[in-house]
């Protein structure tokens, strides 16, 4: 699918709620924490990706967020995608102490020993939950939240109050069932932000309109 051109969305004669809004040169409205991040908030987040490495990935990294500025995970991605076999959950289950230990002793990433062997202990939940159900990202997209659960408007406040939602805690819940490890509720609603489960972009946002496209074509996944 070709997306709608951010510029000519942006010229569009829809008045937006400017709250939580920044300008560029041009007069083109983004999201406030867009500057820190132009590429990855203009191209990347909130679109939907149905790949289960991907899927598996991003859970991942956010683990390793926490307690972190999601900046320094980015700007370390691909030192983890080598380091993790770029995320190949088939791979990483197979992981051993001394992958630990070498996973350890690489500056290139975040050298937290709980999130390492979370990422393996995750890699192996993965494996196994998608030869029960067919496929990772057909369960985990099970757990998109309906429209009526959405809000009217995201704005700085909704932003500001809503680390966490209804859908993002049953998500949590169940993972953590399933043994997943550093998959809380506020890590699995970046996660649902991220991969496109939920459209955050801000009501105004350039990008906003573009990711609900992207939503509506997207195919939701379901059993391989």
């Amino acid at each position: 699918m070709t997306l709608p051109d951010v510029t000519a969305v942006a010229n569009s004669p829809n008045s937006a709620d400017k709250a939580g809004l920044v300008w560029d040169a041009h007069g083109v409205p983004r999201c406030f924490w867009q500057p820190s991040m132009a590429d990855y908030h203009d191209h990347e987040w909130g679109r939907p990706v149905g790949d289960d490495r991907r899927l598996y990935e991003k859970i991942c990294l956010e683990g390793f967020q926490a307690g972190m500025a999601w900046i320094t995970i980015l700007r370390k991605r691909e030192a983890f995608r080598e380091a993790f076999d770029d995320f190949d959950f088939e791979r990483v289950a197979r992981y051993t102490e001394q992958d630990v230990d070498r996973l350890m002793g690489n500056p290139a990433i975040v050298r937290n020993r709980a999130k390492i062997v979370s990422t393996i202990n995750n890699a192996r939940r993965a494996l196994a939950l998608a030869e029960e159900t067919g496929s990772l990202s057909g369960w985990l997209w099970r757990h998109e939240p309906p429209a009526a659960e959405r809000p009217g408007t995201v704005d700085l406040d909704y932003w500001n109050q809503n680390p966490t939602s209804a859908a993002s805690a049953a998500l949590s819940r169940a993972l953590k069932e399933r043994g997943w490890t550093f998959v809380g509720p506020t890590t699995m609603y970046a996660f649902m932000q991220a991969v496109g489960m939920v459209n955050d972009h801000m009501n105004g946002c350039v990008c906003r309109p573009v990711v609900d496209a992207a939503r509506a074509a997207f195919k939701r996944p379901g059993p391989a």
